[in-house]
């Protein structure tokens, strides 16, 4: 399994839902037009919108680092403005590097990683 699945989840800062709105399809229109690996990017709000939980498929840890590199400036201003409380669930076998990077850029970061045991193929 080379796919990286990403599940990240964040809160909604009270009174902020619009900017957030703003800011996630900012970071939608940044990933169609720089990232070349970056399979699936849906953003999702649960039914209070509070909270919101991104589902990600990379092609590989190349691409997920590519993508984190596109985005770090509209993602930066997503949780300095409109977003906390972030948690990452990688799903895959990530590089050492891929995550050593992630955790440096984001120290506050809950991230857990879940390596492939078995599916259908």
């Amino acid at each position: 399994m080379n796919k990286l699945h990403v599940s990240a989840r964040m809160k909604i800062r009270e009174g902020k839902l619009e900017g957030f709105k703003q800011q996630a399809a900012e970071c939608i229109r940044q990933t169609k037009e720089k990232d070349t690996g970056t399979l699936q990017y849906d953003w999702f709000l649960n039914s209070d919108q509070t909270e919101c939980e991104i589902r990600e498929v990379y092609e590989s840890s190349e691409a997920l680092a590519e993508h984190k590199h596109n985005l770090r400036k509209a993602l930066g201003r997503l949780f300095e403005e409109f977003a906390y409380d972030h948690t990452v669930v990688l799903y895959g076998d990530p590089s050492p590097q891929l995550l050593e990077g992630a955790r440096t850029m984001m120290p506050d970061v809950e991230i857990k990683v879940y390596s492939f045991l078995q599916g259908l193929e």
